[in-house]
């Protein structure tokens, strides 16, 4: 069952997907259509879950469960990389791949694999100033502090 993202408590579990390439507008609106939709049944052994999602930055896909009301369990987590899955397929994208990296650069959001990162680091082209995205958060109240950090206040600071 939906609920506003706004709504969901610090201690509810949340998923980052991040994409490997900057979404166009259309395909961030079908996404989030899908989304919002695959939320609305999301379901725990036949309890429905208090759900949210945000479809950020043209590049991110956060879900988000709150875990008082009914917790997500491995199957309905399950259920949920399956959806992903075929957003990857029909997207033609990568949300799954953990080893990138995505930061900021002024106003634009890069993307690198993170062997590319670790050499940009060490050729000084991004600093432990560098706001990253650390999609390891693992509650809506970790997502609202930690999430877009700089480098040396995530696990991103062990490159510099």
């Amino acid at each position: 069952m939906y609920v506003p993202f706004d709504t969901l408590p610090d201690d509810a579990r949340v998923w980052i997907y991040q994409s490997n390439r900057k979404l166009t507008d259309e395909e961030v609106t079908k996404i989030d259509e899908a989304v919002r939709n695959y939320v609305d049944i999301w379901a725990a052994h036949g309890t429905g879950l208090k759900a949210s999602y945000q479809v950020l930055y043209n590049r991110f896909i956060i879900l988000a469960v709150d875990q008082e009301v009914q917790a997500a369990s491995g199957c309905s987590i399950d259920d949920s990389v399956r959806f992903i899955q075929s957003l990857e397929q029909e997207y033609q994208i990568d949300l799954l791949d953990k080893m990138n990296v995505t930061y900021r650069l002024g106003e634009h959001i890069a993307h690198k694999p993170l062997t590319e990162f670790k050499k940009m680091a060490k050729d000084r082209a991004v600093s432990g100033n560098t706001i990253v995205f650390n999609n390891l958060v693992n509650t809506v109240g970790e997502w609202r502090e930690f999430w877009e950090v700089p480098a040396l206040e995530s696990w991103h600071s062990r490159f510099f």
